[in-house]
């Protein structure tokens, strides 16, 4: 989850915008946008929503 989050965070400052501003992007809340950069665990369903706002894939796999 760190690799994750640490991917998010720094394409969120790629484009120079702030949590709150990524969450409105997303349509998700900015505490969720939180939880991801900090390595906590959140749904799928969110974090494939951040990862479609930034242009990232989300790959899962065992």
């Amino acid at each position: 989850m760190l690799q994750i989050a640490h991917r998010v965070r720094e394409a969120r400052l790629a484009k120079e915008w702030t949590q709150e501003e990524l969450a409105d992007h997303a349509q998700v809340s900015r505490p969720s946008v939180a939880r991801i950069e900090r390595g906590d665990d959140v749904n799928t369903a969110t974090l494939g929503k951040i990862a479609d706002t930034l242009g990232m894939t989300l790959h899962i796999s065992d």
